[in-house]
């Protein structure tokens, strides 16, 4: 397995080695018990990234997976930048302080 770095911030510095193991790690670190919304908000946020190079607009999670955004506070009460970006992998994204 590569090895896992993280920023001050706890964000993965090499999203390329991200998998669904490390997402449940991160997960864990923040006490979030993985369910398939969850899995379904990190797969958007993944593919998102992954097609784009950068997270999509909370806007756009919602739509595609359904979710209202007290729904993904709920699911990650950090928020969806500093909670969910984070289980997805991705590095910390502009304007998250």
């Amino acid at each position: 397995m590569a090895e896992l770095n993280f920023d001050g911030d706890g964000f993965l510095t090499n999203p390329e080695v991200w998998n669904d193991e490390v997402a449940l790690q991160i997960a864990q670190a923040d006490g979030i018990e993985m369910t398939d919304k969850h899995w379904a908000v990190v797969r958007v946020i993944r593919n998102n990234f992954n097609e784009k190079g950068n997270a999509p607009m909370i806007r756009t999670i919602c739509k595609e997976t359904g979710l209202k955004l007290k729904d993904i506070y709920e699911l990650f009460p950090l928020g969806p930048a500093r909670g969910a970006c984070r289980v997805a992998g991705l590095p910390k994204p502009d304007g998250c302080v």
